[in-house]
């Protein structure tokens, strides 16, 4: 039995497997680009350590695409079948995590509840609650848990990061400004931070500010996972819009966001299917970049991670034309949100109708998505997200509405006019 460096028992001899987990943790809480590597070095030096599978497991699982779901699997089964030779925490983590593959959010969330109870050290585990409680859209809880740790965790910044987005999404702004700034000053090197940041500045309409906080920083996303990485630029790409800079963030999508983007990454789709349709919502024309973008879309039509997800995915199927896809994926999304379990169906049963009206609005058919997307917006934070990522789904519907305004007003106009042609028509038979 040895101790990480963040003081928890972890079951294993090795000092290598050890110095790995602690490897891990930091690329973990830091959203780095190595972290599978050094979780294979640490199984290499222990293929017993029930954690460091777990912590496999988990990373799989965290990437919302089928085919690494299926490289969970054989980590998690001999993370389990260590479950009566390993710590009361490690075994909560395992079972954790076992409750994920299963799709119990509820069980999962309870044990890692649990965890931060007993364990408040253990970060990693409120990071994955965080995770689980941001695609719930419970903003309360993710803010919760994390500042339930504080105290046995005041020396890191990385926990204040966490503690920052939670009170951002609370629009506790000034605070969240405040928490995050101090991280940031604690190590520079934490985006996480400075994409709580970003969200207040945003939030506030503070674009030059945003921009100059983040670009001073953007040096070190360098060893960020894509998914930060192409995140954060995307968070920049958001302020140059604000100012009607459609050549930046076009130049941004090309080689920021989904230029360095690793194409089959689910996070990285949704993250560039957001930025083109917020550019055609100001009018801005995206050439072809939604049917290259698209192409890789086939992978997603039977996934169903997470609802949130899927509004996008098959809103860019659409606007590329690829109806067989569309359709393909429509009916079994249909299908999962009839048999998915009863903790999660009511947030498919919300994506949906969200869906068909995110299509609707994707095809032109204004007044169908005005129809099906206005009982659903009240709702549409339970499939999860940020702000700054669920506004987007308003601003489609606003989009319907104005269009919808617009041809009424024309319509007016043109029979308004009727009588005075239908007078010069008479004249003319009289004549």
């Amino acid at each position: 039995m040895l101790e990480d460096d963040l003081g928890l028992e972890v079951t294993t001899d090795s000092s290598e497997a050890i110095a790995a987990i602690n490897r891990f943790t930091e690329q973990a809480l830091g959203y780095g680009k190595d972290a599978l590597t050094v979780l294979q070095e640490g199984i290499a030096a222990d293929p017993t350590c029930a954690m460091l599978h777990a912590y496999a497991a988990a990373h799989f699982f965290s990437q919302e695409n089928a085919t690494d779901w299926k490289k969970a699997t054989p980590h998690l089964q001999v993370a389990q079948q260590h479950l009566g030779k390993i710590t009361q925490r490690e075994q909560l983590y395992v079972q954790g995590i076992t409750a994920w593959a299963k799709g119990e959010i509820d069980r999962a969330i309870a044990l890692h509840e649990e965890i931060a109870q007993n364990f408040p050290r253990d970060l990693i585990s409120v990071q994955q609650a965080q995770y689980h409680y941001f695609y719930l859209g419970e903003k309360e809880r993710l803010l919760k848990i994390a500042e339930k740790v504080v105290p046995a965790n005041r020396d890191n910044h990385y926990l204040y990061g966490m503690v920052a987005f939670g009170l951002e999404q609370c629009h506790r702004l000034k605070q969240a400004e405040a928490v995050g700034r101090m991280a940031t000053e604690m190590n520079r090197f934490d985006p996480w931070a400075h994409h709580a940041v970003a969200h207040v500045m945003e939030t506030q309409k503070r674009v030059d500010e945003g921009i100059a906080w983040m670009e001073s920083l953007a040096d070190a996303w360098e060893n960020c996972n894509s998914m930060l990485y192409t995140h954060n630029w995307w968070h920049v790409a958001l302020y140059y819009l604000e100012r009607d800079d459609e050549q930046k963030v076009l130049t941004l999508y090309d080689t920021r966001v989904w230029g360095s983007a690793q194409k089959e990454s689910p996070k990285d789709q949704v993250g560039a299917i957001a930025l083109l349709l917020r550019l055609e919502l100001q009018g801005y024309d995206v050439g072809n970049r939604w049917l290259e973008l698209s192409s890789h879309l086939l992978p997603r039509l039977h996934e169903h991670a997470l609802a949130f997800h899927d509004l996008h995915y098959l809103y860019a199927l659409a606007k590329a034309g690829r109806s067989d896809w569309l359709q393909q994926m429509q009916l079994s999304m249909h299908k999962h949100s009839e048999t998915v379990n009863s903790f999660l169906r009511w947030k498919w049963s919300l994506a949906i109708p969200a869906a068909r009206g995110m299509i609707a609005h994707a095809k032109g058919d204004w007044l169908t998505a005005i129809a099906l997307l206005k009982p659903v917006l009240p709702h549409l934070h339970e499939i999860g997200g940020s702000h700054a990522q669920r506004v987007l789904f308003e601003q489609v519907y606003l989009d319907a509405l104005l269009r919808t305004e617009k041809v009424n007003r024309i319509n007016r106009t043109h029979k308004a006019k009727m009588p005075v042609i239908s007078s010069f028509q008479n004249h003319l038979s009289f004549s």
